[in-house]
């Protein structure tokens, strides 16, 4: 699995011709270590005096950001799980009509399941943004640099995750569907890049603000 891997050994697989992990993968990864600077956050926070109004919130927060992590995580095998059956349906023979028509089938539905894993992503990691943007408010201030941090890395990771919706709604037969999945995805990341900008803003004012 590639959660399993050592950091030389994955960054060695992305390097190479291998077909995952690739964009999906790497997204998903960027992500999960996103939420963990979160993680990290609320427990830097939990147990203080300073925020003791917070702790059931931020005990409750724990919680939450393991389980988004550990989501966003699987999605660096549901990216390549995604992928395998679009990679053996380019492989498919087409030198007769009945070929084509087959491969043709068979590349949509893979081209419809290789868009759905990154869109699932990237409502994940609208799920830690969430939980980021709390953490801006009531972490504790010795670490909220690394707020911005968790939330630029889920930033670049929802880019990232609607181009690999594209890049396959793009060849699709069914333009409808794509149409609905393209339209999703644009939502999510605007939505998503408002926001963290919004967190990133509030963390670097909070820090650099009275410089400005």
């Amino acid at each position: 699995m590639m959660t399993e891997m050592k950091m030389k050994d994955f960054l060695d697989q992305v390097s190479s011709c291998a077909p995952v992990p690739g964009g999906g993968g790497v997204c998903a990864y960027a992500a999960a270590l996103g939420m963990s600077l979160g993680s990290m956050v609320a427990n830097l926070t939990a147990g203080k005096k300073k925020y003791a109004e917070y702790e059931e919130e931020i005990q409750l927060i724990l919680k939450k950001a393991a389980g988004v992590t550990g989501r966003l995580a699987s999605g660096m095998e549901k990216d390549a799980e995604a992928f395998e059956p679009l990679s053996r349906a380019y492989g498919l023979p087409k030198s007769t009509k009945e070929e084509a028509e087959h491969r043709e089938q068979i590349m949509e539905e893979a081209l419809k399941k290789a868009a759905q894993a990154p869109l699932a992503l990237m409502e994940e990691i609208m799920e830690a943004l969430d939980i980021l943007s709390r953490l801006s408010e009531i972490g504790s201030r010795i670490a909220i640099s690394d707020v911005g941090v968790g939330v630029q890395l889920c930033r670049a990771a929802l880019n990232g995750a609607s181009l690999n919706v594209y890049i396959n709604t793009k060849l699709m037969k069914n333009r409808e569907t794509a149409a609905e999945m393209n339209k999703k995805a644009r939502e999510l990341c605007e939505e998503g890049c408002r926001e963290a900008d919004r967190i990133y803003e509030q963390v670097a004012g909070s820090l650099c603000g009275a410089e400005g």
